[in-house]
């Protein structure tokens, strides 16, 4: 019944099945229709579940519950076999109260009992539905509903143009709900077709179409032929758009089944017609190529088994099939991954001397460390690659020198940037469930070094995102964790690759993005920038023969000055690396060959005062405005990702106000550093000749850090903030040539803190003559040139009482004393400051 648009009137009105049995027939006889009009009767009710029989109409009723089951033999029991049956309004309802029942009902007489021999409590009855009748009252509800009903008459009957169109339009649906049931029995159709009375008609259609109960016990309602034609008109046009709309649905399935059997037809056929000339299928022909590749192929066990797998599907797989492609494509990456091809190493460490030596000036810490690498390989071959991280400042040569070291080694040089990477899918691959899936770049980084230990960089590790597709630094634990990586698997292919044997290098700027977990399992090498003097040299041996070779010239042709790469770097660049000073010098280089091009010249020698002609005017200026620092104002020290920056920090005192202000887009951190100085001032002011007290309770306090717009943070400025605050409040300027950088605690103490190198080849670059560092940064000073440090007196100090007093100029008092007592300095010997100094 659910799939077919008519029914046969099986109406089920109890719980239980029922079941395949032989049936015990019980047979009674009603001649004649029951002419009871306008009367009204007394009738056992029987309730329907989700049906309603319509007059005229013959159906099956299986019997279940206890009050219809005694409606049933109540009526039985009588001569006439007289039932009334009532559908109900809600069919959960368990037994049918008299509320939840229509009030229209179809008297029937019941024409045949039947009762299954297993069970007395369910009887079959096969009912014809006599007259339509209303509920007056019920007279009882107990053991069963009985109720007093009053007869209706049939519809009433209307000679209208409505009613004949109606009759018409009906017949013309039924005509073509036939044409598209090829199935429905012949009885059914010479019945309907032979139908002329429409009222009869309706109802019978009515019996036979899926309806709603409320549309069925509508048509049972209507009074006129006209309300009732109109109603199954609008009912049968429904079934009859369905039933069109399933046609058009079951034919083009039909077409589509057809067309997949006559290609394949076309398809055997076509297999017979090569199997006789003795062609080979285009399928079967790559199919034959995939397997002699597999069997050539250097495969561990589990992959070939994978493959053997997968080739098997394929060969059974039609070339049109859309998993036959997809099969095709995961074979080919397992074919052409590097499973088990290597290099092989360079093991002359002396050559991997001259290779970075030739390619990198300085950085002596990470050529060690690659050296040191190679030793290992030579002694112990099995060992595992290591896992380095080159942080510093853009344009220091961390990635040109992972190639540098690739060289060395003799491997072949991979770079994958990961600046921007969001998806964890990016780096594992996708699942093959997807379409257009592929591997992630890890193994697409292998099929192109075409070997297993490539030298890999990770460019911009610390640029990695994350959003709602994953975290791809936490698929990065897996890949760069030696102990895991041995059986690294991608989504894609779903297979263990071994990546132990991988040299990773990562790179970035700062440690600070990179979660924790990350940064444990990288060995963290950093570089800091560079002097003056190291980037004239690199200059000098790198960029300029580049930059002219790049330009056209010859090195005879352009000749650029000591003296004009020194000033290019010191008025036209400021930064840590070389990347701005090799674009200048590609600019320069550019100017010349304009001029060569034009005829106006052959040679070329660029000195310092020709610079300002091709390069314009100077950029950069030496800090040459704060020589004379007033009272309140010092000089700290602070590193970027740019290298190292003198910051001037400056304080005022607020007449009337209370309390410390902060400017300047300061942290957290360093706004601490600001609130410990002057809490340590306000205790201890007197031991610096002023009344700390007074000062502050009568006076606010301002700091301000300028540069305004660029955040600051860090424990660093300590020293320089505790040292503007004591020169604000004893009148005292901070010595001009003196920077200074240290954390300070409460108890006076200086604590050691981080970028030594970057802060005072910053002090070096503005001019500065004196740092001022913390005693434990002693050992950090040796990574400073030592051109900076012959240019510099360091002071290292354990305590502020020791910074105060290397930081603020003498007073009178001091000043008449040094000049009598004091000795003459010796080049290299240690100079008498209070809490220390180094003089080299």
């Amino acid at each position: 019944m659910g799939s077919s648009p008519y029914r046969l009137a099986q109406l089920t009105v109890d719980f239980g099945e029922v079941r395949d049995a032989p049936l015990r027939l019980q047979t009674t006889e009603h001649e004649g229709k029951v002419m009871t009009q306008n009367k009204t009767l007394e009738l056992p009710i029987l309730p329907l579940r989700n049906v309603v029989i319509f007059p005229s109409g013959i159906s099956p009723l299986t019997v279940g519950r206890p009050m219809s089951l005694a409606a049933a033999e109540a009526a039985l029991a009588t001569e006439e076999k007289l039932l009334g049956v009532v559908a109900q309004r809600d069919d959960r309802e368990g037994e049918a109260s008299t509320s939840n029942l229509y009030t229209i009902g179809t008297l029937v007489v019941i024409n045949r009992m039947m009762r299954s021999p297993g069970s007395e409590e369910v009887l079959h009855l096969i009912v014809q539905g006599q007259e339509r009748f209303r509920i007056i009252g019920f007279s009882a509800e107990d053991p069963y509903l009985k109720a007093q009903v009053e007869i209706l008459p049939e519809p009433t009957r209307e000679q209208t143009p409505e009613v004949e169109a109606l009759h018409r339009n009906i017949n013309a649906l039924v005509q073509k709900a036939l044409t598209l049931l090829p199935n429905v029995p012949n009885e059914i159709r010479n019945i309907i077709l032979a139908a002329e009375d429409p009222v009869r008609l309706a109802y019978f259609l009515g019996s036979m179409l899926e309806l709603e109960l409320s549309q069925e016990q509508a048509l049972l309602e209507a009074n006129t032929e006209s309300e009732l034609l109109r109603l199954m008109h609008s009912y049968l046009a429904r079934e009859v758009e369905i039933l069109d709309i399933r046609s058009k649905i079951s034919n083009q399935a039909q077409e589509e089944l057809g067309k997949a059997q006559r290609d394949y037809i076309l398809r055997e056929q076509m297999k017979q017609i090569q199997k006789e000339l003795g062609e080979t299928e285009p399928e079967q022909a790559e199919g034959v190529l995939l397997r002699e590749r597999v069997q050539k192929a250097e495969l561990p066990d589990d992959v070939r088994a994978e493959a053997d797998r997968e080739l098997k599907r394929l060969e059974r797989l039609p070339a049109a099939a859309p998993d036959y492609h997809v099969i095709r494509t995961y074979l080919e990456w397992i074919l052409d991954l590097p499973w088990m091809k290597s290099t092989e190493d360079n093991l002359d460490l002396n050559n991997a001397r001259v290779v970075l030596d030739e390619d990198h000036y300085d950085l002596d810490d990470i050529k060690e460390r690659i050296l040191e690498h190679l030793a290992v390989i030579k002694l112990n071959p099995k060992t595992k690659a290591p896992i380095l991280c080159f942080v510093g400042p853009p344009g220091v040569g961390k990635t040109s020198l992972g190639q540098s070291v690739a060289r060395s080694m003799g491997r072949k040089f991979e770079r994958m940037s990961l600046g921007g990477v969001r998806d964890e899918a990016e780096l594992r691959g996708h699942r093959r469930t997807y379409i257009g899936a592929l591997p992630g770049r890890i193994i697409q980084a292998l099929r192109r070094a075409g070997v297993n230990n490539p030298v890999m960089m990770l460019d911009e590790v610390d640029k990695l995102g994350m959003d709602f597709r994953g975290d791809p630094s936490s698929a990065l634990l897996e890949i760069l964790d030696p102990a895991q990586n041995f059986s690294f698997r991608d989504h894609y292919l779903d297979l263990p690759f071994d990546l132990s044997k991988v040299f990773f290098i990562a790179t970035a700027n700062s440690l600070a993005p990179i979660p924790p977990a990350l940064r444990d399992r990288m060995e963290v090498i950093s570089l800091s920038g560079y002097s003056e003097e190291e980037k004239l040299h690199i200059a000098k041996r790198y960029l300029a023969p580049r930059q002219i070779k790049e330009a056209g010239l010859s090195e005879e042709q352009l000749q650029i000055t000591d003296g004009a790469i020194q000033a290019i770097i010191s008025r036209f660049t400021r930064e840590a690396g070389v990347r701005q000073l090799e674009r200048t010098i590609g600019r320069l280089a550019r100017k010349v060959a304009l001029k060569v091009a034009q005829g106006k010249g052959d040679v070329f020698t660029i000195t310092a005062a020709e610079l300002e002609e091709y390069l314009g005017h100077e950029r950069f200026f030496q800090e040459m405005a704060r020589q004379t620092l007033p009272p309140g104002v010092a000089t700290g020290l602070a590193v970027t990702e740019m290298g190292g920056e003198v910051l001037f920090i400056e304080a005022t005192l607020l007449p009337g106000s209370k309390g410390l202000t902060l400017t300047g887009q300061l942290g957290d951190v360093m706004q601490e550093s600001a609130r410990a100085a002057h809490s340590y001032l306000w205790s201890h002011g007197g031991e610096f000749g002023f009344n700390s007290r007074e000062i502050f309770e009568k006076n606010g306090v301002h700091i301000h850090v300028p540069a305004g717009a660029i955040p600051k943070d860090g424990p660093s400025a300590g020293v320089a903030i505790v040292s503007a605050l004591a020169s604000l409040c004893s009148g005292r300027p901070v010595r001009s040539d003196t920077a200074m950088t240290g954390e300070i605690t409460l108890s006076g103490l200086v604590f050691p803190v981080g970028g030594i190198k970057g802060k005072v080849l910053a002090a070096r670059r503005a001019g500065m003559k004196r740092v001022v560092l913390p005693k434990r940064n002693e050992p950090d000073t040796k990574d400073v040139p030592e051109e900076a440090l012959n240019d510099l007196e360091i002071v290292f100090v354990e305590s502020v009482d020791q910074a105060l007093r290397q930081a603020l100029t003498p007073s009178d008092a001091e000043a008449s004393a040094v000049s009598h007592d004091a000795e003459p300095v010796v080049a290299g010997s240690e100079v008498g400051f209070e809490g220390g100094s180094l003089r080299v």
